[in-house]
């Protein structure tokens, strides 16, 4: 990845989790908790791609994995979000623009219920079964919910600065010196008279001149021996 993917990643990705765990976290909702880190890591997908998208789902991850007060395993949450990241940057757009909003939501919806079963199932495997108890279809329901409430409010704010930081100045600045240049050769081009096509039709045209210059020099020869 590239330093300013990297920069603006790594601060989006240290806010959301600061914001996560102390005000979205003791809200005490119902269900599941609003995922603003899962948010965070699908706007900053569908800008970058499925390579960018998983690196910053398993960076994003791993930082709520080590983060207190995590109570589960080391690189769970890791797993889920590089997978997120990486399905989410498939649906990435060739002009790297949404023309509807439409998408978007149906990523959040999938992303949250797709997460949140992953998470659960990755539990069942090292032993905790603490979503049995909470119950599965209550937090699969809250979370769509939650984080598709929470969705216009950040990812299309994610998406903006993460296309910002995706123009090259250096590339801008080569792109219209190369504007410049052609603007500037025409411009010599068309004082000089120096035209590729011009300069074609100008022989043909002396050409032209000096063949009817030789043929009336001809007749007159003729005219002259008769």
């Amino acid at each position: 990845m590239r330093l300013n993917r990297i920069l603006l990643s790594t601060a989006l990705v240290v806010v959301a989790l600061m914001i996560q765990v102390s005000v979205l976290a003791r809200l005490h909702l119902p269900g599941a908790v609003p995922d603003l880190l899962l948010l965070t890591v699908l706007g900053l997908a569908m800008v970058y791609g499925h390579v960018g998208g998983a690196l910053v789902g398993f960076g994003a991850g791993l930082l709520a994995d080590i983060a207190p007060p995590a109570d589960h395993a080391v690189g769970r949450y890791a797993l889920v979000l590089c997978v997120i990241g990486y399905l989410a940057g498939l649906i990435k757009p060739e002009t790297g623009q949404v023309r509807t909003a439409t998408g978007p939501m149906a990523v959040v919806v999938g992303a949250a219920i797709g997460s949140t079963l992953l998470y659960a199932g990755v539990g069942a495997l090292v032993g905790d079964t603490a979503a049995r108890h909470v119950g599965l279809p209550g937090l699969l329901l809250t979370a769509a919910v939650y984080d598709l409430l929470l969705a216009p409010f950040v990812v299309p704010g994610i998406m903006a600065l993460a296309r910002r930081t995706e123009n090259d100045p250096l590339a801008e600045t080569t792109s219209t010196s190369k504007k410049a240049a052609d603007i500037s050769s025409g411009w010599i081009s068309s004082g000089t008279g120096l035209h590729i096509g011009g300069q074609r039709s100008a022989f043909s045209s002396l050409k032209t001149k000096a063949r009817a210059r030789t043929a009336r020099i001809g007749r007159i020869k003729g005219v002259k021996r008769l």
